[in-house]
């Protein structure tokens, strides 16, 4: 098969052709038709996050159809449409796992990092942790839901009942939660970076109920931030935002340094949180909550072989929306 190859962090990915997958026992084989491309595939090219698994094929927003069934597989036939997230198997003994929360699990891997993923042609997953897609979106339109959705969903779940939420970094995660706290009746607050008019433009054609830099205050105390851009300084920026008693979520996987900031910042019972991967639970949730198609994923596709090039755009911040990689199979 076709696949876009990191043989070294900081370096380009390379055009290869690798043998396909051989499902396992309780693996299914995957024809791939659509992987967005999300920052946290960056931040592994990049070599920001440790240890990947090398040759790597990246990527974690994966949709496909089954083409090849391992022999304890029992929940999905040839031809079904799956979707693979970033969390690819978990041990299921640890404290964590135990406790429900198998995205802190001790042992876990993940998809497009310590096992190959999507910019590829096929790519093999345990069934237990691929997603059934709701049929009100296309192959390019639901590979965002798969972490961009995902990510989003549990972030704004952090925030409670909150009603101003005020987010930094209008990416692929915002634009797709900032529909989905629109429909539930709340206030989003979008912070660009100042020269982004249009990711500004984009933030209010999707209901955003004010828009700004993230250099300046929202003209209201917001309840509760999320921060999906990767830069540390926001955090204090956050903190001088939202009230008494609000919460600021740090929905990235990697974040530069947080810079040195008062006590007072954080006084007053505010809370800074990670967020950290998904669990199974977060896929059922939010595909049950987007299944009528309640969301417009914006896509840009680019062919498979163009991989580095949606990955620049991506860096460079030269996207709207979510860049999607479509296999030529």
């Amino acid at each position: 098969m076709i696949a876009m190859i990191l043989r070294q962090p900081g370096r380009p990915l390379e055009r290869a052709i690798v043998p396909d997958p051989e499902p396992t026992a309780y693996e299914i084989l995957v024809r791939i038709a659509a992987c967005a491309v999300c920052r946290t595939d960056l931040h592994v090219i990049d070599g920001e996050l440790p240890h990947p698994k090398l040759p790597l094929i990246p990527g974690h927003e994966i949709v496909g159809r089954v083409v090849a069934l391992g022999r304890e597989t029992s929940r999905f036939g040839l031809g079904d449409r799956v979707g693979i997230p970033w969390l690819a198997l978990t041990c299921g003994a640890c404290r964590y796992c135990r406790a429900g929360m198998e995205n802190l699990c001790d042992s876990p891997e993940f998809t497009g990092y310590t096992r190959d993923g999507g910019y590829a042609e096929m790519v093999s997953v345990d069934e237990r942790f691929a997603v059934r897609l709701p049929d009100a979106y296309a192959d390019a339109e639901a590979a965002p839901l798969l972490c961009a959705g995902l990510i989003g969903y549990r972030s704004l779940a952090k925030t409670g009942d909150a009603s101003r939420i005020g987010i930094y970094g209008f990416g692929a995660a915002a634009h797709v939660i900032t529909q989905v706290a629109v429909a539930q009746g709340r206030e989003i607050y979008a912070f660009t970076r100042p020269d982004d008019l249009e990711g500004q433009s984009f933030a209010r054609s999707l209901g955003a109920s004010w828009v700004g830099s993230s250099t300046e205050p929202p003209p209201d105390e917001l309840d509760a931030a999320i921060i999906f851009a990767p830069v540390g300084s926001l955090v204090p920026a956050a903190l001088r935002a939202v009230r008494k008693g609000g919460i600021v979520v740090c929905g990235g996987i990697h974040m530069s340094d947080i810079p040195q900031f008062p006590y007072e910042l954080l006084w007053g019972e505010r809370t800074v949180c990670s967020v950290a991967n998904l669990t199974r639970r977060d896929a059922q949730e939010f595909m049950g909550i987007v299944s009528g198609g309640l969301v417009r994923t914006h896509v840009e596709t680019f062919p498979l072989s163009s991989a580095n090039e949606a990955i620049s755009r991506l860096r460079t911040g030269q996207l709207t929306g979510a860049a999607v990689l479509i296999s030529p199979s």
